[in-house]
């Protein structure tokens, strides 16, 4: 009844959004997928907007899009974002983490892997055995390069590094530009290591161990409320069925989850 009676002030609502899984388009948390989650929360206006994130990364582009869109739009309503980790916000999910204004931690979360991978099989050789020949036609002198059938080549691998030192010097800058005046001049944070709860505030990658709830509350006050928005699955999920490509996405999503002891 507060918003009807004139001269008493609302109790100030924050809008919690989940960013959560591997980041990768078509499938996962992808710009397309979030970007009518994100839209709504910011919508009302609310007091700030608290990114709840657990992902171990994936597309640097899809981690872009969604950090720039919620940039954007703090910036178009003027309301502040502050990013909470759970379990990991590595890689592409530190970029997410980014996009707030201030980065808290639980003691245990993992952060930062500020690195760009490429990783694939060479199978030559396998074929090879077993009698498989390989054959490749092409118009244009690069358009077969890095193929696992084939022997790898120094100018492509060459090429392909070039190409990561690109994206990683784009996330590099990110993380420059969103941690101004908080990050260590005589360190090096961009060597794609991790690290755990309060080291990851000691070199300037998050502001203080905290979580959402009592935060925004110390923030805004004992009688903020909460909004949360989350990405609605698709049926099929949301029943239990799986089809093939759930099941591959899961598989990958889970290594990717490994590779940090999660």
């Amino acid at each position: 009844m507060k918003r009807w009676i004139p001269g008493m002030k609302e109790d100030p609502t924050v809008a919690v959004v989940r960013l959560e899984g591997i980041i990768a388009s078509g499938r996962g948390l992808n710009d397309q997928v979030i970007a009518p989650t994100i839209e709504k929360a910011f919508a009302r206006k609310p007091a700030a907007v608290a990114l709840v994130i657990n992902s171990p990364g994936g597309s640097p582009v899809q981690s872009s899009l969604i950090a720039a869109r919620i940039r954007r739009l703090a910036e178009e309503k003027e309301v502040k974002v502050y990013a909470f980790v759970e379990d990991v916000a590595a890689s592409g999910g530190y970029w997410l983490a980014c996009a707030g204004d201030e980065i808290y931690v639980d003691e245990s979360s993992i952060i930062g892997s500020i690195g760009v991978i490429s990783a694939g099989f060479g199978l030559h050789e396998l074929i090879g055995r077993y009698g498989v020949e390989r054959r490749v036609h092409t118009a244009g002198t690069s358009k077969s390069m890095n193929d696992p059938f084939k022997p790898e080549k120094a100018e492509d691998v060459e090429r392909l590094k070039g190409w990561l030192e690109q994206i990683h010097q784009s996330f590099k800058d990110h993380v420059a530009r969103r941690r101004a005046g908080k990050l260590p001049e005589d360190k090096d944070l961009f060597t794609g290591d991790i690290w755990v709860g309060a080291s990851g505030i000691d070199v300037g990658l998050a502001d203080g161990v905290g979580h959402v709830v009592p935060k925004m509350k110390e923030i805004f006050g004992k009688k903020t409320k909460f909004k949360v928005y989350q990405q609605r699955k698709p049926l099929l999920s949301r029943i239990g069925a799986r089809v093939l490509g759930d099941v591959s996405h899961s598989i990958e999503e889970r290594a990717a989850y490994a590779q940090f002891g999660l």
